[in-house]
Parts: C-alpha cells; structure tokens; sequence
C-alpha cells in the first residue's frame, strides 16, 4: 500500500521539476537567439484574425475616407473653416439653386441622387464619397462640409477636386443646402447650364 502523503510530496517535486526545466529552456532559448521566442496562440493563431480598422489592412477607399473623418475629428478643419456657418438659408429657391450648381460641378462623380454612380465613377479609385449617405451623419456639419468641398481630397489621396478657386463660397452653401435637403427632384437633372 503506497503512502499518500509521499505520493503527494512526489508530484508537487515533479510538477516543480517540470516548471524549472520550461523556464531553463525558455532562458536558453532567449540567451541563444537574443530574443524571445516568437508567441504562439494555438487557440486563435495569426492567420485566422483580422484587424479590418488598422491602416495599411483595410481597402484603400474606406482607408482614404476615413482619413478626412479623423482628421477633422481629431484636428478640426482648417483654420479657416472652423466654426463657419451657413449664410445661404434653407429656402426652396437656395435648394434649386443649389440643384444646379450641384448638377454642373458634382453630378458627375457623386451622382444626381449623391450615391457615387455619376459617369465619371467608375474611372475614380478610391470612389466617389455616397453623399446621400454622408450627409445624415453627425459629422456632416457646416465646416466639415465648407473645408471637405473647398479643399477637396487631394491632401488624403483622393480624385476629389478643390472648389475654393473655382466656386464662390455662397455657391458651395447652396450646394450643401441641396444636399441636406435630401437631393430633391434629383430624378430630373437640370440643364447644366
């Protein structure tokens, strides 16, 4: 009959024995190579997870998108966007015009209904921003809007023309108001001239 208290002392010794020779191999290990040895997670290894929101791990397009969100979220626009405000109003007669100059300058890209499926489109990489979609969010306030079509996208790698030389401000209002309007009559494009 054995003695349970020597068969106790005996695998608390060998359960030592074995903790003392794992940290001996790992110190050899490290002293050999001059570095740990690589980690190993055998319940989820490396190539079964995906960090989709790391930059350089995510499509180009949504990676350039959110560079503008993020700049402006943790930086502001530019100086000289920051805390503008509309001067234009909500009118009807704003959106109309708004609609026009929308349809000769955005269309293209943004298409009429700002879903990203104007001709131009399809040659752009990364895609046109979907506008209609854009525009709900609360980021979508005046000066992010004022400083994203003033500047353009050039800056975050993108197709995006700048409208400061092109348009006068109150031109770029009306645009916004259009577009915060929800794109109304956007079935029926106006002349672009």
């Amino acid at each position: 009959m054995s003695n349970p208290i020597a068969t106790a002392k005996s695998s608390r010794c060998r359960s030592a024995s074995m903790v003392v020779a794992l940290v001996w191999l790992t110190v050899a290990a490290i002293g050999q190579e001059g570095q740990r040895p690589p980690d190993f997670d055998y319940w989820q290894p490396e190539w079964m997870t995906r960090h989709l929101w790391e930059p350089g791990r995510m499509p180009k397009g949504l990676e350039t998108r959110l560079l503008r969100h993020k700049a402006f979220v943790e930086l502001g626009a530019a100086k000289e966007y920051q805390g503008m405000r509309s001067t234009v109003g909500q009118s009807t007669s704003v959106s109309v015009a708004g609609r026009k100059l929308y349809a000769r300058h955005c269309a293209g890209c943004h298409g009429m209904n700002g879903m990203g499926k104007g001709d131009m489109a399809k040659a752009l990489s990364p895609s046109p921003a979907l506008l209609a979609y854009m525009i709900t969010k609360p980021i979508a306030v005046d000066e992010y809007l004022l400083w994203s079509i003033s500047e353009g996208g050039k800056q975050f790698g993108s197709a995006m023309p700048s409208f400061k030389e092109t348009l006068p401000r109150e031109d770029i209002w009306k645009i916004i108001t259009y577009m915060r309007a929800g794109f109304p009559e956007a079935q029926r494009a106006p002349s672009a001239r």
